[in-house]
């Protein structure tokens, strides 16, 4: 299965795992001891996580480490600020007719 970005960030699990390791690199162990969800169902994110390209895993003897990969997070970056300029320009134009219509009264 293909994945993206988008399917990385739709979990608030994996969002947090993100946050997680958008500060330092660790290990699996490690990052499993922060949530209260099983090590298998971690591993099901990490897993979905590293497909995306958002960590990698490197092996340093017998530990696995989770190293952050964030720059494919540039294209949620990209995709949303497309729309922050058209709701920017849409919310300036409001506040524009209602200063309008407030001065006419």
């Amino acid at each position: 299965m293909r994945r993206d970005v988008f399917q990385a960030i739709a979990d608030p699990t994996r969002r947090a795992i993100i946050a997680l390791l958008a500060g330092q690199t660790m290990n699996l162990n490690a990052v499993a001891d922060q949530f209260d969800i099983s090590r298998p169902a971690i591993s099901k994110h990490i897993k979905i996580l590293t497909e995306c390209g958002l960590i990698q895993i490197k092996q340093q003897g017998r530990e696995r480490y989770c190293e952050p990969k964030l720059e494919k997070l540039a294209e949620v970056s990209a995709f949303v600020e497309q729309y922050r300029q058209f709701w920017t320009a849409k919310l300036d134009a409001l506040d524009k007719f209602l200063s309008d219509e407030l001065n006419q009264s």
